[in-house]
């Protein structure tokens, strides 16, 4: 894994983050990372797992496992919602998904 960290560190902004990330992953990959994020944000907000669960489609056990790891893991949810909530409106809207056309 160290060696995907290590391209990723490298790129250098957010449109090149986005090229990168939809080379690697599949378009329902991303909507489940996507998805993820959101439950991040509302469990980070206070709301209750079961409302989380029905706004953002996830299981009550993705959305408990998703808390804990915010309140109990590595420290990068807190970092990325600190820096997220902190950056512009541009920047915190966060990738879009886009499919590329064929040429």
């Amino acid at each position: 894994m160290q060696e995907l960290f290590v391209a990723m560190d490298s790129l250098q902004n957010l449109a090149e983050l986005e090229e990168f990330m939809r080379d690697l992953c599949t378009i329902p990959e991303l909507e489940t990372l996507a998805h993820r994020w959101q439950v991040v944000k509302l469990v980070d907000e206070g709301l209750p797992y079961l409302e989380i669960a029905q706004r953002t489609g996830a299981s009550t056990a993705t959305v408990t496992r998703v808390a804990h790891w915010l309140h109990h893991g590595e420290g990068g949810y807190e970092t990325a919602l600190m820096r997220t909530n902190s950056a512009s409106p541009s920047l915190s809207r966060g990738v879009s998904v886009t499919r590329r056309s064929s040429s």
